[in-house]
């Protein structure tokens, strides 16, 4: 008698970062899945989802291999990627995060391995192609922002493919995420009492809202999409649609003016963010979305209505050149929030004509 084949039995999938964020709500919508047999969780503390087993463990502990030897796919999201975090303590724990988390996962051998990075990696340009496709070059600046981390967390995936081949690894790059909780660089944008543009080139915007990409990540989990996967809303929406819908007319400046000023703020201590992050919201990086397409993963929120949450989510907050300004500030003028924008140079012009008179 012939024996038949045994259908292979449902994985065990861990997410890590847990206990908060996106990594929470990716644990809620897989506890519910009937596609995997157990849902792990690893946090530095315990969360809410008590369906889960949860494991308190950091990231970053050399045993985290030891507390991972049952697991067939870890989905990692234990991160820190606020605007306002001090950029090398911020990048020190991100990268030591993604190494240990690969290097014992191999090491466990896990089966496969789910990250989650930025279509940011690509490069924002006055010349790109709209949509860039998935295997188009990473041109994104290194820099000490959080896309410089990304950039770094992706040589270490291609290090770890090299050094583990056994080891299968997923990278979604989303559009500009919005949603409950998250605050960014582009998000903040959008508090500001004008929208920055560079005169010459024409924004497009596109965003992935983070339900979209929660399902992609459990598509990704499944093993239903593998390597390089951009995710974001279908199409894109030009300046005027931004302008209309927000009701936030623009301030062009020209580009060089625009550029080193911001790089004269940041390096004062006046912006969070280094001024390559500028790019992002004045040129643009839209992705298309083809190895989820080919899925058969549809985005369940269009760019309109994404765009429209984000709005709703701003709370009555004000920020000028990146950094929220306390509530008794909050009441600045836009020809004041102006002057802030192009900072250095306003008062620049200002000393020189003193010194003149």
């Amino acid at each position: 008698m012939v024996p038949t084949s045994k259908r292979p039995s449902q994985p065990v999938v861990a997410v890590t970062g847990a206990a908060s964020g996106i990594g929470r709500e990716l644990l809620a919508r897989l506890v519910s899945s009937a596609d995997f047999r157990r849902v792990v969780a690893i946090d530095e503390e315990r969360g809410d989802v008590r369906e889960a087993t949860w494991r308190v463990i950091d990231v970053r502990d050399p045993l985290l291999a030891n507390r991972i030897s049952d697991i067939d796919v870890l989905v990692h999201l234990a991160g820190d990627y606020a605007v306002d975090s001090d950029p090398s303590e911020r990048r020190a724990y991100n990268l030591r995060a993604a190494q240990t988390v690969l290097t014992a996962c191999a090491a466990a051998r896990v089966r496969r391995v789910v990250l989650v990075t930025s279509a940011m990696v690509y490069g924002a340009a006055p010349d790109n192609e709209v949509p860039l496709p998935e295997d188009a070059p990473v041109a994104a600046e290194p820099d000490t922002g959080v896309v410089g981390d990304y950039l770094e967390i992706e040589s270490l995936v291609r290090r770890s493919l090299r050094s583990h081949p056994g080891l299968e690894v997923t990278v979604l790059r989303p559009a500009a995420v919005v949603g409950p909780g998250v605050d960014t660089v582009i998000t903040r944008h959008f508090e500001s009492p004008r929208l920055l543009t560079v005169k010459g080139c024409n924004p497009r915007w596109q965003f992935c809202h983070i339900d979209d990409l929660v399902s992609a990540l459990e598509l990704a989990a499944r093993g239903a999409v593998t390597g390089v996967v951009a995710v974001g809303s279908d199409g894109w929406m030009d300046q005027e649609q931004v302008e209309e819908l927000s009701s936030i007319r623009r301030f062009e400046l020209p580009a060089g003016l625009t550029f080193s000023t911001a790089q004269r703020l940041h390096r004062l201590g006046i912006t969070p963010a280094p001024a390559t992050d500028l790019h992002y919201v004045v040129y643009p990086w839209v992705v298309d979305c083809t190895a989820l397409r080919e899925a058969g993963w549809k985005p369940s929120w269009t760019n309109e209505a994404a765009f429209a949450e984000l709005l709703e989510l701003r709370e009555n907050r004000t920020t000028v050149v990146g950094r929220r300004l306390p509530v008794k500030e909050a009441t600045l003028t836009a020809a004041g929030a102006t002057v802030a924008v192009i900072g250095t140079a306003a008062i620049v012009r200002q000393v020189r004509k003193k010194r003149r008179g």
